[in-house]
């Protein structure tokens, strides 16, 4: 995920001639377009404090190789089946893997470690083993005295351990009708749809086809993504619409796949939207790359940006035709994405081969926020000796009416084809890019900012702005995760967190809640 922001550093020209031409279009009344609250879900990685699933192990990291005597990861190449299960081990080593890589903010007590196989298992640091015996394991766990860890000390080839689930307090009897956590459930209660971008790896993915696929056997999603079993069943769960990022590199087939199993299994009241990738127009991100050199080959464009802008234009229609012939029209949102801080592209990718007459919705990431460098006109010196005062003025004053600025002008050209304009991604983009990120006086600021109240209110400033401009659903970035350098995406730090005190989620609830939606209620 980048923002239009920091993503025009990758992006090479703008107004650049190209050679497909726009037609000109007179503006048509677009289909009617409620606002709406929908939420990007943090990825699946050890590191995740959303902690959406009561198994542990389901977001736990690739095993590491352990041996005794050698540097951390250092242990012989492990053996696995093809779900990731260890087969064997060598003498004195051992597999080891993190169930949570951060302190204090998982829930304590008496953890169920089930599992298949034969084998040995070790519990390093905070763990107490309370009883054990063949498939079943009791421990005792303090989140305050660090992370959670599980090594498999001991497999045996011929029947070697397999199907580990670590669950949290009190879930034995209900995981598995109840996979999520109640906590994660109550949280997101009331959104209109959820993003599975980062659910589904869909940056840099290497999925080609339907065998590619994540599934339920999978060791862990921490490395291919989660199921589609699991995205449906959240959405049938939450009552919300799912939207779904077919991999850049995907066939035909697995397209046709995924959404017969959408068809199939999302209860019929919810739609599926359907986006090729994520920022195809992003340099940042190998699908760019892809997109690009793809359309060089079909002599879309002798540009390199503009190809990859017209091929995922036409694959985009490809992939609509594919699941309309699955998907009844009505349960079916076809997703046009593009670049919130130059309406321009936004032109061209629905110009050409008229490929916004076969969408639904034209998408953007209408960042409120700013991408600081370490040198530059703003640079990170600069913005780390603002006082939050500064910070919040130079927001309001500058950065929201640029922002509303890149809605307008995206509604205009979505309007041109009589579709809505919605948010893929949007909230605030404060963070360091290009050494800027190192500087520890302008993060901690940025964190400050996003704890305030008066973020919660310019928050609920942004919206309404989104919602009079013309703007309808709108998919924050992010749900649940800790904040650092990288940025502070998360409505909040950690799962534990109190609600009420989020200044970003508290604004979420109450925007959502103009337009019918009771969040978290």
């Amino acid at each position: 995920m980048l923002s239009f922001r920091a993503a025009l550093l990758f992006l090479p020209l703008i107004g650049c001639v190209v050679s497909s031409p726009t037609q000109k279009r007179t503006e048509l009344t677009p289909a009617p377009s409620k606002p709406s609250l929908a939420i990007n879900l943090s990825g699946p990685v050890d590191w995740n404090t959303e902690m959406p699933f009561v198994d542990l192990f389901r977001f736990s990291r690739k095993w590491v190789s352990q041996k005794e005597g050698a540097a951390w990861g250092k242990g012989p190449q492990l053996a696995h089946d093809k779900h990731g299960w260890v087969m064997r081990l060598e003498k004195n080593a051992w597999a080891e893997t993190f169930l949570t890589s951060f302190e204090k903010h998982y829930p304590k007590g008496d953890y169920v470690v089930l599992y298949e196989g034969e084998g040995r298992f070790g519990f390093p640091g905070n763990v107490t083993v309370r009883s054990e015996r063949p498939g079943r394991i009791v421990v005792a766990v303090d989140p305050d005295r660090g992370f959670f860890s599980l090594q498999l000390k001991a497999t045996n080839p011929a029947n070697y351990v397999r199907n580990i689930r670590v669950l949290m307090p009190g879930s034995e009897a209900t995981y598995r009708t109840q996979p999520f956590n109640p906590t994660f459930l109550k949280h997101w209660k009331g959104v209109s749809a959820f993003r599975f971008m980062d659910w589904m790896e869909t940056n840099n993915s290497k999925v080609k086809s339907w065998a590619d696929r994540p599934t339920m056997e999978d060791s862990t999603w921490a490395e291919k993504g989660v199921p589609l079993e699991m995205m449906i069943a959240l959405c049938n769960t939450q009552n919300a619409d799912g939207w779904f990022c077919m991999p850049h590199m995907a066939d035909d087939q697995y397209m046709q796949n995924f959404a017969l199993m959408v068809l199939n299994r999302l209860k019929t009241n919810l739609k599926a939207h359907v986006e090729l990738s994520n920022e195809v127009w992003n340099g940042q991100f190998e699908q760019q790359r892809y997109a690009g050199n793809e359309g060089l080959k079909a002599k879309l464009s002798d540009k390199h940006w503009s190809a990859g802008w017209f091929w995922y234009a036409r694959r985009s229609v490809q992939m609509f035709n594919i699941w309309s012939k699955q998907m009844p029209k009505n349960r079916l949102v076809r997703v046009l994405a593009s670049q919130a801080g130059n309406a321009w592209v936004s032109g061209q990718i629905l110009s050409f081969e008229n490929a916004g007459k076969q969408a639904d919705v034209l998408a953007i990431a209408p960042y409120m926020g700013m991408s600081v460098p370490a040198q530059g006109s703003l640079n990170s010196g600069m913005v780390s000796s603002w006082s939050l005062e500064e910070l919040f003025t130079h927001m309001k004053k500058v950065i929201l009416p640029e922002t509303i600025g890149y809605i307008t002008a995206n509604k205009v050209e979505a309007s041109k084809f009589g579709l809505p304009l919605v948010a893929y991604e949007g909230g605030q983009h404060l963070v360091g890019i290009m050494g800027g990120e190192n500087n520890e006086a302008m993060t901690r600021l940025f964190m400050d900012a996003n704890r305030d109240r008066r973020m919660g209110q310019l928050y609920e400033t942004y919206l309404d702005a989104w919602a009079k401009n013309g703007g309808g659903l709108f998919a924050h970035f992010g749900s649940t995760g800790s904040w650092s350098k990288w940025g502070s995406w998360g409505d909040r730090e950690y799962s534990d967190d109190e609600p009420s005190t989020s200044a970003k989620y508290t604004a979420l609830q109450r925007w959502a809640k103009k337009f019918g939606q009771k969040l978290g209620e």
